[in-house]
């Protein structure tokens, strides 16, 4: 089958660029057989899905709302992939900057929104470049396993969280509490995020889609992008040309953990107004840092496909709660369907590597020289009057 695609190379990128949406419907076909054997009506239940993530105004922002974080963590994951690191560590690095931009909004209770805001969104890009150029800074210069450390980090991050906001960030009013809940007291309404009333959707959405144009003109369109991307490409090769690998190692974590730290902050001043926990690493990321990978392998690791791809993902997490509710069906099912939707798109991501490499083979592969057209007699013939 791959063959017949390098053999028609238009119908070969195409199918490339389609791959991971016949992924995910590949995913929820095998999601419709599961709903059926529980009994519900797939065509049903599937339009719960679609109802609850465009049946309205406040769907639709829902939705939107739900793919920011997701689209700012895959632009992230889009500079570190092409550097050729893998980073796993986005659910610590935004829960970093999501730290760091409260402290923002905590200290300074009293002052202008139009000051505290853009410090805090800076102060949570700072604090997830902070938690990424750990990891960056260990793989450059220490050959340490990147997705080993962005892991270990991880949990650094959700246990720095849940000592911070059961102890010095608590909210005063949970204090006096026995039974505390892991909170910070709600920032100043003056630091919200401008949103389109009614609805919950917020100016952060604005900020990640001009964000994924700027991230593709720094890789497509830099001098430091190209020495990012050629590294992501042959480390050895980009040595031997002068590039220095180490430190555009440690600049692609760096970034990468700096958009996490932002999505942080966006979710602190855009939906929450405040840090809380449950104890878990998705009780405030509600694994945002996980899923933009997933949107990053999505749209080809392109950030202006991780806009679309980020969309769709916010789609079927908004779509799948209002499925879960229309349907009654168990919570374990919904968990399992966003699971295959993962679980397929990035296998996708195989099959679109290989259909590369093929493509690259059989464009280096020499043509064969041209048969002799004369028949086998005279052919024998000719070379032996030679």
């Amino acid at each position: 089958m791959l063959d017949f695609f390098v053999k028609y190379p238009r119908l070969g990128r195409l199918f490339d660029m389609l791959l991971p949406l016949l992924a995910t419907l590949a995913a929820l076909g095998v999601g419709a057989i599961m709903l059926q054997l529980l009994g519900a009506n797939p065509v049903t239940a599937y339009g719960a899905l679609l109802q609850g993530a465009f049946g309205s105004q406040n769907a639709l922002a829902d939705t939107i709302v739900r793919a920011t974080p997701l689209l700012l963590v895959a632009l992230g994951i889009c500079i570190a992939f092409r550097a050729g690191v893998i980073n796993i560590g986005g659910e610590g690095q935004l829960v970093a900057g999501a730290i760091l931009g409260t402290l923002v909004g905590l200290m300074f209770p009293e002052a202008p929104g139009i000051v505290i805001v853009p410090l805090a969104l800076v102060a949570g890009f700072i604090g997830g470049a902070i938690w990424g150029g750990i990891p960056g800074l260990l793989k450059a210069y220490y050959n340490v396993n990147e997705i080993l450390s962005t892991i270990m980090l991880n949990i650094i991050a959700v246990q720095g969280m849940n000592y911070l906001l059961r102890q010095p960030m608590i909210d005063p009013a949970q204090a006096q509490l026995a039974s505390r809940i892991p909170q910070t007291a709600r920032l100043a309404q003056a630091f919200d995020l401008p949103r389109w009333i009614p609805t919950r959707l917020h100016l952060g959405a604005l900020i990640a889609v001009i964000l994924a144009f700027v991230v593709y003109i720094f890789l497509w369109r830099t001098t430091i992008g190209y020495r990012i991307r050629a590294v992501g490409l042959n480390p050895d090769a980009s040595r031997y040309a002068g590039i220095n690998v180490k430190r555009n190692i440690v600049l692609a974590l760096l970034l990468s953990g700096a958009f996490a730290g932002l999505a942080g902050a966006v979710q602190v001043y855009g939906v929450h107004h405040r840090m809380f926990t449950d104890g878990s690493l998705a009780g405030f990321t509600g694994s945002a840092g996980f899923n933009g990978i997933v949107v990053a392998l999505f749209g080809k690791l392109n950030p202006i496909g991780a806009i679309p791809a980020a969309f769709i993902f916010g789609a079927l997490i908004v779509g799948a709660n209002s499925l879960q509710r229309a349907m009654q069906v168990p919570a374990a099912l919904i968990t399992a369907l966003n699971g295959l939707v993962v679980v397929f798109v990035v296998s996708s991501d195989y099959f679109s590597r290989r259909l590369a490499r093929n493509r690259r083979t059989g464009a280096e592969t020499p043509a064969a020289p041209p048969k002799s057209t004369l028949p086998p007699a005279l052919s024998i013939e000719g070379e032996a009057s030679q």
